[in-house]
């Protein structure tokens, strides 16, 4: 581990972060759990965790709680709950953490593994983000603000990613590698609560 690695984990222990991130890629830590999703591949090669990429979710859109999202991403939720989710039927998609709105995070996916989470993407010129990136669900929606607890475990999340990943240095939003076909995290998303609250190895790219 090196220079920069030891002293973000300074930070974590510091402030009190107890999340952690084993050589398997799953997380351990209060408020933490695992819920598998059948989802995933694995990376291609030579393709390791560099970025971390930023969602909002909310099934139905802009109910929080339901349990939906959960259903999502491990392939059972019932389509014939609500007449929007006729769009979702066959779709195969996950995440590696999902943060609800009280804070707790649920991990679907190793991060070791490569989740579909990004679909047709871009970062810096270099396509397939879900290859070389970590995708993280907040639950939320393009039209409500998020809960202060949410912005603290994402925080808190990052930086265990970053201890366990020297080579993760960026993280951004799905709008910002898919414009025009995504915009989540979504307006009432703070970045720059986000950005001061990062550790110092990791950087903001967001284009507001």
């Amino acid at each position: 581990m090196g220079k920069k690695s030891h002293g973000v984990l300074r930070r974590v222990r510091q402030e009190g972060f107890s999340m952690n991130i084993d050589r398997l890629g799953f997380i351990s830590g209060e408020g933490t759990r695992w819920h598998a999703s059948p989802f995933f591949d694995e990376r291609s090669p030579g393709c390791v965790p560099e970025l971390i990429v930023i969602h909002n979710i909310s099934l139905p859109a802009r109910q929080f709680g339901t349990g939906c999202v959960q259903g999502l991403f491990d392939g059972t939720l019932d389509c014939s709950l609500h007449p929007t989710f006729d769009s979702l039927k066959g779709l195969e998609v996950s995440t590696h953490f999902f943060i609800d709105r009280s804070g707790g995070v649920t991990q679907f996916v190793s991060t070791e593994k490569r989740a579909w989470h990004a679909g047709v993407s871009s970062f810096l010129g270099r396509t397939r983000c879900n290859d070389f990136s970590i995708g993280i669900e907040v639950e939320g929606s393009d039209y409500d603000a998020f809960e202060p607890v949410q912005y603290e475990v994402l925080a808190r999340l990052i930086a265990a990613i970053a201890v366990r990943y020297e080579s993760v240095k960026a993280v951004t939003g799905h709008s910002d590698i898919a414009p025009g076909r995504k915009t989540d995290p979504g307006p009432f998303f703070d970045w720059d609560r986000l950005m001061g609250a990062l550790p110092n190895t990791v950087q903001c790219h967001h284009q507001k």
